[in-house]
């Protein structure tokens, strides 16, 4: 077996690059120093800044702010509203590496995804200016005659939104980008592991206002608003009568506590939970693209990814020649510093995700598993970070721990034998979001896509479950709370629908029959 590679151990200087990013993209250092929220770097687990957090109060002033933004911008023409998302779109281009980098610094993830994350913000920017051009409402056969029939899409207002760290600028892009074009105000509550992406993001947003404005144009005060803070500013968007939609990413307990209430108060949610995704490989599976999309799928972002593959059922045919070379790679892989070069497995995000992969490996090895990797990495090079190598279990069952969310690289792997079978086991876990089969039979990769197969959001032939592009709708069903973002007709859920009828007669026909005649 081949030797497991870490990157070679040179601690970084995270603190003073973190301070050059920050700076070159304008911002004044006392925005990231001396706040109360400290902010650590998985990188090293140094403490690389400061920020200054707001109040429940200063969270209720930017949503009445927000309000009144939202009643400006909505007369502004959808087309001119997504020039502004244009121009959003240039500054991230020209600012890239820069966000991309603290997107890493941040975060932990290697250099090729931290520029990836920018990259999707750029291209649900162009989706959205697109977009802009082309919201549109249906003309509808009415049977009464001289009558139109229609309808019309209308902005809803305060959109919240609330990001996980482990995209920490790309999620509120889904969203922001075409909110805004919408119609819509914005504002956004990161997640306390990640504010530093979310002040740049909003600096890189403030220039594009700048220019925005400098072309004759209007922006009302307001209109985006960025709240760094812990789960009571939160709370403010979730129980707030003007905030008229959120979207919330993050756990599924999450899920379950903000759902309630915003259902309380008759407000939008598009809530984007949990993800337990699987992938099934069929006995006709091109096993070297079968394992390239697994190794990918399971072990990049550290397993961080909500699209993460952490259940693999392959055929008892399959098995013995997949398997094996699946572990040899797991063995092989670099870990370490996501900023050198070479690396393809950063850190985890905390000391709590790691408690988390350990609990769940000894679950597993309760339950009959064979766990192959897992231990810890570096350790004395980042006593206080946390790479860890990926775990590949063998399980005799799905049971236990393969039926929970671990937010880390652990990839459980199971034999089946029939594919009825097979599909019943990757739909019995309470979440839904993405999925994916290995097959070159037509017939299995169309049950599978078909009513009768995955119950999933996403479901996907020959790729796996993750890197999900902007231009199909992202989101799942079950416990992953049943929200679309990004692209299709996701816009909708930031819109009010309203039903038209113009009657451009003199009578007056009333329908389904109905007579009514006064005098």
């Amino acid at each position: 077996m081949a030797t497991q590679m870490t990157a070679p151990k040179i601690v970084p200087m995270i603190q003073g690059e973190t301070d050059t990013l920050l700076q070159s993209l304008g911002i004044p250092r006392d925005h990231y120093t001396g706040g109360a929220m400290a902010v650590h770097s998985p990188i090293t687990g140094e403490e690389i800044a400061k920020v200054h957090t707001a109040t429940p109060m200063e969270a209720k002033k930017a949503v009445e702010a927000g309000h009144q933004a939202f009643l400006a911008w909505r007369e502004v023409p959808a087309p001119k509203r997504g020039e502004l998302v244009r121009l959003l779109g240039e500054e991230l281009r020209a600012h890239k590496a820069a966000l991309g980098r603290l997107v890493s610094i941040e975060v932990g993830k290697i250099e090729s995804e931290g520029l990836g994350e920018v990259q999707e913000m750029i291209d649900i920017c162009d989706y959205a200016v697109g977009l802009s051009r082309q919201i549109f409402g249906l003309t509808i056969a009415t049977e009464r005659p001289n009558h139109r029939m229609m309808e019309t899409w209308h902005p809803l207002g305060v959109t919240g939104i609330i990001t996980a760290f482990n995209f920490p600028v790309a999620v509120w892009s889904w969203n922001a980008a075409v909110a805004l074009v919408c119609g819509n105000s914005c504002i956004w509550k990161p997640s306390e592991k990640t504010p530093l992406t979310a002040i740049a993001t909003t600096a890189l947003f403030e220039r594009a206002v700048a220019r925005f404005t400098e072309a004759g144009n209007t922006v009302p005060d307001g209109l985006m608003a960025l709240l760094v803070g812990d789960r009571a500013v939160g709370e403010i968007l979730v129980d707030h009568p003007k905030v008229a939609v959120l979207s919330a990413t993050g756990s599924t307990a999450m899920g379950k506590a903000v759902a309630p209430k915003l259902a309380a108060r008759f407000a939008r949610a598009i809530l984007e939970l949990g993800g337990n995704n699987a992938g099934i490989v069929c006995p006709s599976a091109d096993l070297d693209l079968t394992l390239r999309a697994v190794a990918f799928a399971a072990m990049g972002t550290a397993g961080q990814r909500c699209t993460s593959l952490r259940r693999l059922f392959v055929h008892a045919s399959v098995y013995d020649k997949l398997v094996p070379r699946l572990i040899k790679a797991y063995g092989s892989v670099n870990i370490g510093n996501p900023l050198q070069a070479g690396t393809l497995i950063g850190p985890l995000i905390d000391h709590h995700a790691y408690q988390g992969m350990e609990r769940a490996l000894n679950a597993a090895k309760a339950a009959g598993g064979t766990v192959h990797g897992g231990a810890r990495a570096d350790s004395d090079t980042f006593p206080n970070a946390y790479y860890v190598h990926p775990a590949l279990v063998e399980m005799p069952k799905q049971t236990g721990p393969v039926e929970q969310e671990t937010f880390a690289p652990i990839l459980y792997v199971m034999k089946y034998e029939n594919f009825d079978d097979v599909v019943a086991l990757h739909n019995g876990v309470p979440q839904g979001l993405s999925s994916s089969i290995f097959t070159r039979d037509l017939g299995e990769a169309e049950r599978f896509l078909s009513v009768a197969g995955s119950d999933c959001g996403i479901a996907n032939v020959n790729i796996g479950p993750s890197g999900a592009e902007i231009g199909g709708a992202f989101g799942g069903e079950k416990e992953t709370g049943g929200g679309r973002e990004a692209g299709s007709d996701s816009w909708k859920a930031y819109m009010r629908r309203a039903t038209n009828t113009i009657n451009y007669g003199k009578q007056l026909p009333l329908a389904q029959g109905v007579k009514f005649d006064v005098e």
